[in-house]
């Protein structure tokens, strides 16, 4: 018994596909009886048409992934996708290593090891891109006697 037309119907009335339309097959000389729209509002007043709920995607594998992700899994080399620089801009790398230099500086300037004349000329050189971490600043400092001694 071919009842396509039927479920198509009843998929108009409900706005939904036809795939998503269940018809009970105890009763299915009443549905094949029913010919009109309003037949077959009938008997999805009664419960004898029914429609299934969406078909949804599983999140369970991605739930897991991210769990994995998370202690640090799946970010080996076949992983990455994108320069080094995609993944992590040069303009924010930039921000990242002088906000990091200039805060080494304002501690010393804090601590009074640096006097006013030397922590200008540093952060100057920071701006200019001279040093390249803080442990370059720190051997740069040490190299050229910038510290004040205590007798200063």
């Amino acid at each position: 018994m071919k009842l396509s037309s039927k479920k198509r119907i009843a998929a108009s009335i409900y706005g939904i596909s036809p795939k998503r339309i269940k018809l009970d097959p105890e009763r299915l000389s009443e549905i094949k009886e029913a010919i009109t729209k309003s037949d077959m509002r009938s008997l999805i007043r009664q419960g004898v048409i029914t429609k299934l709920n969406k078909r949804g995607i599983s999140r369970s594998r991605a739930r897991k992934l991210l769990i994995q992700r998370r202690k640090g899994r799946r970010y080996g080399k076949g992983t990455i996708k994108g320069s080094h620089a995609a993944r992590l801009p040069r303009k924010q790398e930039w921000i990242n290593k002088v906000r990091s230099q200039r805060g080494l500086l304002k501690e010393l300037k804090k601590k009074g090891l640096l006097s006013v004349y030397n922590y200008r000329v540093l952060r100057n050189k920071i701006k200019g891109g001279f040093f390249r971490s803080r442990r370059h600043i720190k051997l740069f400092i040490d190299e050229y006697n910038l510290i004040k001694k205590d007798g200063n």
